[in-house]
């Protein structure tokens, strides 16, 4: 068992890899007329600004707590936090621009195949899906790192602590995109 742990980053790499490569396939579909594209770019501009004013908040807590956990338990689990939370923003920051470049293209899908909706249906899928392989394929890559630095049963709270800077952050982004999409 302890072997097939050592190949989590790759797997996690070949994710992100097949990640990479849907959202390549997403920007070559049509993405609309003038009018659309101009909408669509001011959606992608408003949520890529949104992200960042989150994420310069975000490395204010991030730096905050690295402190806490780095006084009261010990500074690998500190390091631990951080590589979690930028994981988490790394990949919310894929999903975004994965989705922003999605919904004109999932739109422009519709109206050409209309009454069809299998195909702006895949392009929505797609969209999401970059989201998920890259969560999924950082995590992997990440824990997989600190696991083959640190994966002996007495270090189990350096890696706890990969995992409560990606939740945190996670649970940050969740709240305040509610927030957002509420006031936008």
């Amino acid at each position: 068992m302890q072997q097939l742990t050592n190949f989590a980053p790759i797997f996690g790499l070949a994710g992100l890899v097949i990640a990479f490569l849907i959202y390549g396939y997403i920007r070559k579909q049509p993405d609309g007329n003038e009018r659309m594209r101009e909408i669509a770019e001011m959606i992608h501009h408003g949520a890529m600004v949104y992200l960042k004013r989150q994420y310069t908040i975000i490395f204010a807590f991030i730096a905050i707590v690295f402190i806490l956990l780095s006084v009261f338990i010990n500074w690998q689990t500190g390091i631990a936090y951080v590589g979690g939370g930028i994981s988490s923003m790394l990949a919310g920051f894929f999903g975004m621009k994965a989705a922003t470049k999605a919904n004109v293209r999932t739109a422009q899908a519709a109206n050409l195949y209309k009454p069809d909706t299998a195909k702006s249906l895949s392009i929505a899928f797609l969209g999401g899906s970059v989201m998920g392989l890259s969560v999924a394929s950082i995590g992997l890559v990440g824990l997989g790192i600190f696991f083959l630095l640190y994966g002996r049963p007495e270090t189990a709270a350096i890696i706890n602590g990969y995992a409560m800077g990606a939740s945190s952050i996670a649970l940050f982004a969740r709240v305040g995109g509610g927030i957002f999409t509420k006031t936008a």
